[in-house]
């Protein structure tokens, strides 16, 4: 297995500043450790036990701090289960399960088996978009809903999954804060903070390679499932007009928001994805 961290220095400065973020997490929660086939995985519970369930699965290069802003309002009435990807900057295994595999949807099944759970409503992003549906096509009774933030896999993507070489398309003097400015699309004086732990992220964090497989026609029809997705019109990582209009053509039951002026890094969807679960 690839070490994911550049220096055991740069693990401990991005563990350090996830501990100090589940610290601020601003409701009750249980933290979990559930093994699985893949290795240990680390889950924040909160919300009712009685509740209906959701599973919250991040992006690339993020973990579960990504849902601070949603939290609050979702743990109200529903039992929201915020899981750290395999292979990322979180608390879980350094493992990463092979994409187009069944290797993930296997990891997942080993998850909601931790949960007990038979099936939930599953809610990601970018890449943790991806692995939702990559679920919700290879286990449609898992799945009871779906709801995508600029999810990888429908629309073509335009560079490899390297930030940094992202990184380098754009500036050649490698101005690591102000071009993760330019990828996420967030002002560098509103979203600071945010910038500030992608730019320590990937500062010390080796991210997945390549391309996310795309997912066909078939696959999309075969949803049975209501699936909301929300792009930014400004992604600079993927094409949101395919992605939206793959979602609106070949899912049967899709909501489709484009987001005007928004890039990649998508916020303030709190309540729409609140509404869209209660349905």
């Amino acid at each position: 297995m690839n070490a994911i961290y550049k220096s055991e220095a740069g693990r401990a400065a991005i563990q350090a500043r996830y501990r100090d973020a589940l610290r601020q997490w601003p409701v009750p929660a249980e933290q979990l450790h559930l093994p699985t086939r893949e290795g240990d995985t680390f889950v924040l519970a909160s919300g009712p036990q009685d509740a209906p369930p959701v599973i919250l699965l991040h992006g690339s290069g993020s973990n579960n701090s990504a849902w601070r802003g949603d939290i609050a309002s979702w743990a109200r009435d529903f039992r929201v289960y915020a899981v750290d990807l395999p292979g990322e900057p979180g608390g879980s295994t350094e493992s990463r399960p092979a994409l187009g595999s069944e290797a993930l949807a296997q990891w997942l099944d080993d998850v909601l088996a931790g949960l007990q759970l038979s099936s939930a409503s599953v809610v990601g992003i970018s890449l943790g978009g991806w692995i939702a549906l990559d679920y919700a096509v290879r286990r449609p009774d898992h799945v009871t809903k779906l709801a995508l933030l600029c999810p990888g896999g429908i629309g073509k993507q335009r560079f490899g999954w390297i930030f940094k070489n992202l990184v380098d398309h754009l500036f050649s003097n490698h101005d690591l804060r102000r071009s993760a400015a330019i990828v996420t699309g967030l002002n560098l004086t509103d979203h600071a903070e945010i910038l500030d732990d992608v730019t320590l992220t990937f500062t010390h964090f080796t991210p997945r390679t390549g391309k996310l497989p795309i997912f066909t026609d078939a696959q999309l029809r075969s949803l049975t499932m209501p699936v909301l997705v929300i792009v930014g019109e400004d992604d600079v990582m993927f094409k949101s007009a395919d992605t939206a209009r793959r979602a609106t053509q070949s899912i049967p039951d899709a909501t489709t928001l484009v987001l005007p002026g928004v890039g990649h890094a998508i916020l303030g969807q709190t309540t729409p994805i609140e509404e869209f679960l209660r349905k």
